[in-house]
């Protein structure tokens, strides 16, 4: 089902600036999301753009050399302090690129560990995630939920465990599963990580605490996951299911905005994510968002 205000969020789905387009800055930025529901304030944890996946959908380009950018605390400390400042005091309207925003849709929903890479392979997770918590501890500021964007192979690295170990129960963790066998997986995040590992970390995590499961799906050449690919996505969600892993709810969606590489996927139709997402709730009983 989808929520207030979905249909006005999609047409916003471009509204985001990458830190250097965004108020000079480095390391943060901020994005009207659909999954979110309104305003996202975003952590660059990939400056350098180092990622294991190369996902045929992913807005990135990462034949653009950015090898050692690092995260600096100290910046990405100012910059969010700055950025959470604007926001409180309304002003975000006033910064390009946000002055067509509703003011319901500029209200602050979360902060993510997020950016152009995987944040889970930023070396000093756990010292960013410390800082985030100083800056929420400030009572100049309303009190922010963290959420972890991740495609799951970095989570049982120790500076994200111990990163993690301080998030609350109500920040929470959006892990990527985009394929239900292990070629597909490679098709589309293009990535021989083994998808054995992906689905092993999100059930150690999801056994300690909820998470929330993020698919993409797009076509290919023009076409989309077959029934069969369809099938065995469910069949893993199923077997989180079964072991114990709690799954707060999985998010189903397409392409929002272009490819680093166009011309290779394209957007699926609502009704096609409606049916992948119709056999998911059979199969496992769990709640399932369309966007």
């Amino acid at each position: 089902m989808k929520r207030a205000n979905d249909f006005r969020l999609s047409k916003l789905a471009r509204v985001v600036l990458y830190p250097q387009d965004f108020l000079g800055n480095q390391m943060v930025y901020a994005t009207i999301s659909q999954r979110a529901g309104g305003l996202s304030i975003g952590i660059n944890m990939a400056p350098d753009q180092k990622c294991n996946f190369d996902c045929v959908y992913c807005q990135v380009k990462r034949d653009e050399a950015h090898a050692g950018r690092h995260v600096d605390i100290k910046v990405m400390s100012r910059e969010l302090v700055q950025l959470l400042a604007i926001v409180q005091m309304g002003k975000l309207s006033e910064v390009n690129g946000f002055s067509h925003v509703p003011p319901e849709l500029l209200q602050l929903k979360d902060v993510a560990l997020s950016g152009e890479g995987e944040p889970t392979l930023c070396p000093n997770f756990h010292g960013v995630v410390q800082e985030l918590l100083r800056i929420r501890a400030n009572p100049q500021f309303h009190k922010f939920k963290l959420v972890l964007i991740t495609n799951a192979t970095g989570l049982s690295l120790k500076t994200v465990r111990d990163g993690l170990a301080l998030f609350e129960a109500t920040d929470e963790v959006w892990a990527k599963l985009d394929a239900g066998t292990q070629e597909y997986l490679e098709l589309v995040n293009r990535s021989r990580a083994p998808l054995a590992q992906v689905l092993a970390n999100i059930g150690t995590l999801a056994s300690t605490r909820p998470v929330v499961i993020q698919s993409l799906f797009c076509a290919i050449g023009g076409r989309g996951p077959d029934e069969h690919e369809i099938g065995e996505y469910g069949d893993r969600l199923r077997e989180l299911v079964l072991s114990g892993a709690q799954i707060d709810r999985v998010q189903i969606y397409s392409i929002t905005r272009d490819p680093g590489k166009p011309g290779f996927c394209s957007h699926l139709p609502l009704a096609v994510l409606s049916t992948i997402a119709r056999r998911v709730r059979v199969k496992t009983g769990l709640k399932v968002e369309v966007y």
